[in-house]
């Protein structure tokens, strides 16, 4: 979009004003996402996320919590192996998700985890509905 207009009143020809005819910044938040979505869409344009490589230590008797944060951060599981009392999750996470993770990794094994991360490549999204 490179231009657009308000009109705070419209009126018909030698009428007066008619609020049911007035937009409102609502309007245009609301329009503004779907105009370039629908090019987009349009153009068959794909939607690609940076990935990552994720691998966490954890103790074993935490990995229900430390699965639940994973699964709310969008990751996809590849390998969860125990060794004795040592849980190791490997999984794919979107980038933008990391800091989530890193953030309340230690409340969810209490203050025990472990966490690396690596670039793993793109994952296509759907965003264009």
């Amino acid at each position: 979009m490179t231009r657009s207009g308000y009109h705070a009143r419209q009126s018909h020809a030698h009428g007066t004003s008619d609020k049911s005819m007035s937009s409102t910044a609502g309007d245009f938040r609301d329009l503004t996402p779907l105009v370039p979505m629908a090019a987009l869409r349009e153009a068959g344009t794909t939607a690609h996320e940076p990935m990552h490589r994720f691998t966490v230590q954890a103790p074993a008797d935490t990995l229900g919590q430390v699965t639940a944060l994973l699964a709310r951060a969008h990751a996809v599981p590849r390998t969860t192996l125990t060794k004795g009392t040592t849980a190791e999750l490997d999984d794919e996470i979107p980038a933008a998700k990391t800091h989530e993770v890193h953030r309340f990794l230690p409340s969810a094994s209490r203050g025990e985890g472990a966490r690396e991360t690596v670039s793993h490549g793109y994952r296509h999204v759907r965003v264009f509905k």
